[in-house]
């Protein structure tokens, strides 16, 4: 028996990249998927035909999580079909390369009510079905530049680094409820996020990393996995770094 059969693991912006890896290695893993995305409708449509021909179950919600009553809605909506969200993978995010002082406001507040607040909210009405269980598993996609910091992408930093301290605290707060909140950070990974780059700025950045390569989805997807794990119900409150040694 896989070791995640019989659960429920909602998993946010998973129409694509390290989402949709995420989605795909936990639905092998035997758990049910509720396949979230603001707008990529095909791209969701994607996630769970790959999930079907792989012999797993899921279903789309497309919901914007940068909106509280979305994430509200969200979660009642997976309740209300699966009967209970067991894992909560917050991975949604955005991203925009530039000077801080060349931001729109509009900018600003879109990145950190996608990237924080969304998995802020999402978190908190996720933690009121888990209590009600006694267990339950949070795990946050955040970025080592929420540890480091990354020039020219300030506001990304800024929302990773609240992410990695929202879940260290999230993680003191629910533990007595059986609830476990951890974090995966991943480095310079093989997205479309990183499609700015040109050839020469992606030989420089991988000439920066000791494995001398890009990471893959996968490769963040069995981290993720592993946090998923029953047998790892000690571990809680960390920043796990899946950087090729980056950082």
């Amino acid at each position: 028996m896989e070791k995640l059969t019989g659960k429920v693991i909602l998993v946010t912006g998973a129409s694509r990249g390290i989402g949709r890896a995420i989605a795909l290695e936990l639905s092998k893993q035997g758990a049910s998927i509720a396949i979230n995305c603001s707008k990529d409708v095909e791209g969701a449509k994607k996630t769970l035909d790959e999930i079907i021909s792989n012999g797993g179950y899921g279903k789309i919600y497309i919901k914007d999580i940068s909106k509280a009553i979305n994430c509200k809605e969200l979660i009642q909506d997976v309740i209300k079909t699966f009967g209970k969200v067991d894992i909560l993978v917050n991975n949604a995010g955005r991203s925009k390369v530039g000077l801080l002082m060349d931001c729109e406001d509009e900018d600003i507040e879109e990145l950190i009510n996608t990237n924080l607040l969304g998995a802020m909210y999402l978190s908190k009405y996720a933690v009121t079905n888990m209590i009600s269980r006694g267990s339950g598993n949070i795990i946050n996609i955040s970025s080592i530049w929420g540890e480091v910091g990354a020039s020219c992408e300030v506001v990304y930093s800024s929302s990773k680094g609240g992410i990695n301290l929202f879940t260290k605290a999230l993680s003191k707060e629910v533990a007595p409820f059986g609830i476990r909140v951890n974090a995966v950070a991943p480095g310079v990974i093989n997205t479309e996020m990183n499609n700015f780059l040109d050839k020469d700025e992606k030989n420089s950045l991988i000439e920066e990393i000791p494995q001398g390569r890009f990471g893959d989805c996968d490769e963040i997807a069995k981290a993720v996995s592993f946090l998923c794990d029953d047998n790892c119900k000690y571990l809680t409150g960390q920043i796990i770094r899946v950087d090729g040694g980056i950082i």
